[in-house]
């Protein structure tokens, strides 16, 4: 391992190479490495002419506070097994970010098992992630359809409708055009579109199926996107209505809103939920951030706070918040509330829902106004990412 370890963008040749490479890691082939090969950037470490790490990079918006905002998505990283212990996982991460970083990327999110790791390079989660699974029979006696209609395929409408709802979540990819394709390419998804007769779409679901060897089959949610309550009950009547084929409906990580329907319908609470890895946020560039983030337009205010820097500094800012719009700027005044920049990015994702969950993750602050004001200023909406990369 004494030869020279260089970091590069893979041309054809290394892209095949970490292809080989990623089955080895992981155990089996990765799927998104062929599907985002037009797509995604990715960058490789090469050690005597051997690839021996890397990882793919998206350039798209996430939602927050309801304006897009440019991230740097990471997925499929890998190190291979007899590299490993080495840190070349953080400068693997480097190396992936900087060319994002070029193309105008303020922050990143990651999804990994490997969170102590993430953490130790300043991404942190903002919310538990939950695949939950349901009996069909429970959603069938629970939940009725009322009058909508059920149509099959998926449409520009719908499309929008996804973009729509996508704003009233703090974490949602603003899907580029390419995405639902890869999507139903990658999962052979059916899509289902909902409405009252005469009425526009108000709610999109797409699912996935696996035929059972003996009888029936596995259902899948990947999409479930309601505009209202009512909807989003008949969404679940329909997946109901699958009880003659499927015993229990799967929503995978991260697919079910955290919105309580689902808790408030069933008749006999029987659900099973099962804990994730977490979807994780690291603020890039902090002014940023907070210009291009979308801010309550009803909120007026000044918090001086104190922020780890990435170095492990620390700096006075003063965030402003006014009309809808934020900046944060340099100051000499005294902190009220202090942040690490893990910290920032949970608070950033609207992860704090009151001051006593800030307090309880370990953020210090020498006034409970101003902490309850930061908390707040951020938790218009909730944190929810369902999309996978």
């Amino acid at each position: 391992m004494n030869q020279q370890l260089t970091f590069t963008r893979a041309d054809d040749g290394l892209w095949e190479q970490y292809d080989q490479l990623a089955t080895r890691a992981y155990g089996h082939p990765i799927a998104d490495i062929t599907h985002l090969r037009e797509r995604a950037d990715l960058q490789v470490a090469v050690r005597g002419g051997r690839v021996v790490a890397g990882g793919l990079g998206l350039l798209v918006d996430q939602f927050f506070g309801g304006a897009p905002v440019p991230s740097a998505c990471l997925g499929d990283g890998c190190v291979a097994p007899e590299e490993r212990g080495g840190h070349l996982a953080t400068d693997m991460a480097a190396a992936r970010l900087r060319p994002l970083l070029e193309r105008g990327a303020v922050i990143s999110t990651i999804v990994t098992s490997s969170t102590g790791y993430a953490r130790r390079l300043g991404w942190e989660a903002p919310v538990n992630v939950f695949a939950w699974t349901v009996a069909t029979d429970d959603l069938k006696r629970s939940f009725t359809g009322e009058d909508f209609e059920i149509e099959h395929g998926l449409t520009n409408e719908a499309e929008s409708l996804q973009h729509q709802l996508a704003r009233q979540w703090n974490g949602p990819i603003h899907r580029p055009a390419w995405w639902t394709r890869w999507k139903q390419d990658k999962s052979n998804l059916t899509a289902y579109r909902f409405a009252r007769p005469g009425h526009s779409t108000a709610g999109l679901l797409t699912l996935t199926t696996k035929r059972h060897e003996r009888h029936g089959m596995s259902l899948v949610v990947h999409d479930f996107w309601a505009a209202s309550q009512p909807t989003a009950a008949a969404m679940l009547a329909f997946l109901g209505r699958h009880n003659t084929r499927a015993r229990t409906i799967e929503f995978r990580r991260g697919a079910l809103p955290p919105y309580p329907t689902l808790l408030h319908g069933l008749r006999h609470h029987r659900a099973a939920a099962e804990g994730w890895h977490p979807w994780m946020l690291r603020i890039l560039d902090i002014p940023e951030a907070i210009r291009l983030r979308g801010w309550p337009a009803d909120l007026t205010t000044a918090v001086p706070i104190e922020i780890e820097s990435e170095t492990g500094d620390w700096a006075r800012w003063m965030l402003q918040v006014s009309d809808g719009a934020a900046e944060i700027i340099p100051t000499h005044v005294e902190a009220q509330v202090t942040v690490t920049r893990r910290q920032l990015a949970v608070w950033y994702a609207g992860g704090y829902r009151s001051a006593t969950s800030a307090r309880m993750s370990g953020v210090h602050a020498t006034s409970e106004k101003a902490l309850t004001t930061l908390a707040h200023s951020t938790a218009q909406f909730e944190p929810w990412l369902p999309d996978h990369f």
